[in-house]
């Protein structure tokens, strides 16, 4: 069983994900038999770090990375704002991002005050995304110059789940000379990756999606990659970040990865039959409802339908009175009454963009957790629809 409460329908996934009990279970020891400093000499410091070293390694054997390629962070955020801030640093004379439209808020806010960071006027090309949220690989090419310094494109969307050709991306990337970075926190775990077949530079990783603690993460950085630390200090992880590792939490994300690798085809089977039945249900009971993303190029457990003639919010808060919890765009944007900008960039309605909600599943949910929610959505759906001022009957 999972660690998370049982009384409560979680299908909020790509927010943040329970700890599994593996993942505890690892991390107890480093938390109080082991605290040691593994920078120390002595052994009592000395075995914390050969810990850090297999945790390491289970990351790297989770994207097929050398464990010399992985360096431990805090948290996406941070490993997002260090590759692109490093590609900047490394190549002054370049000033120019090449990003899209739908990145998480950790890259799109990024680049809004990089010119503040960094005491430079930099030129930001966002490419857009069409009704499905696909980036047209013509446009992307022609984005590219001499200039480039970075390309950071997500590997998948967190609020849509739509996953990017980010294997071409990087090869044309690289055939013109520039470093590309992919946010890879929704993905990772999720789908197969093997970066040692791919012309990626910089990934990013958070542990608390793919149910480690939070407060940790990765910044895979591949081999001969220029490279200009973000936080300065000792010489912790090879010199690129310094600070005395989080070592608890590192255990605990190096399991983590073990068990993704692990559960990797039932993600792919299971839970993405799940996530088939939720949203095949929810289309086929409530009128005016409407699938946002492209079909087939998606995670396997994400699905974003969209509720027209209602409020988000007033769903979720409706949703809550049985315990379901799901997520209006995505969790870093809902305090916002604005519609997703994602949702926005792919053209969707204004009647439909603000009534979005975004299910996603973990290989913790149950057929029966399915179930309920296609029992008790459609109530809900009407429920609102009787109140709002826009809502005429069946419209399709």
């Amino acid at each position: 069983m999972s660690q998370k409460n049982e009384e409560v329908v979680y299908l909020d996934n790509n927010a943040t994900t329970c700890v599994a009990p593996e993942v505890v279970e690892a991390m107890m020891p480093y938390l109080t038999q082991f605290y040691g400093n593994p920078s120390s000499m002595y052994n009592f410091g000395g075995q914390v770090g050969e810990s850090l070293k297999i945790a390491r390694k289970q990351v790297a054997d989770l994207i097929g990375a050398d464990p010399e390629e992985i360096t431990f962070t805090s948290c996406g955020t941070e490993s997002d704002s260090t590759a692109i801030l490093s590609a900047l640093q490394s190549f002054p004379e370049k000033r120019h991002i090449v990003t899209t439209r739908v990145e998480h808020p950790a890259v799109k806010n990024l680049c809004d005050t990089v010119d503040t960071l960094t005491g430079h006027k930099h030129r930001i090309t966002r490419l857009k995304v069409d009704a499905e949220g696909m980036l047209d690989l013509d446009e992307y090419k022609a984005a590219l110059g001499d200039d480039t310094a970075i390309v950071s494109v997500m590997w998948a969307n967190n609020e849509t789940g739509v996953i990017f050709p980010i294997e071409e991306m990087a090869r044309i990337a690289k055939e013109r000379g520039i470093l590309f970075h992919t946010d890879a926190v929704q993905a990772v775990g999720k789908v197969p990756i093997n970066l040692k077949d791919l012309d990626v530079d910089f990934l990013s990783i958070s542990g608390h999606k793919l149910h480690a603690p939070k407060g940790v993460g990765v910044l895979y950085v591949k081999r001969g990659t220029p490279y200009t630390p973000f936080l300065a200090g000792g010489h912790q992880e090879h010199g690129r970040r310094g600070g005395t590792e989080n070592v608890a939490s590192i255990v605990g994300l190096g399991k983590a990865c073990e068990l993704a690798a692990a559960k990797m085809e039932e993600e792919n089977t299971r839970v993405k039959a799940l996530r088939d039945k939720l949203e095949q249900g929810l289309l086929a009971s409530i009128p005016n409802s409407m699938l946002n993303g492209h079909k087939t190029e998606r995670l396997p457990n994400t699905a974003n339908v969209s509720f027209e003639y209602v409020e988000g919010e007033a769903i979720l808060l409706h949703m809550n009175r049985y315990k379901i919890c799901a997520s209006s765009g995505s969790a870093c944007t809902s305090g916002s009454l604005e519609p997703s900008h994602v949702l926005r960039a792919m053209g969707v309605p204004f009647t439909a963009a603000h009534g979005s909600i975004r299910f996603s599943l973990s290989v913790y949910n149950t057929e029966a957790e399915v179930d309920f929610v296609l029992e008790k959505m459609p109530e809900i759906i009407e429920s609102l629809r009787k109140m709002s001022p826009f809502w005429k009957g069946d419209q399709t």
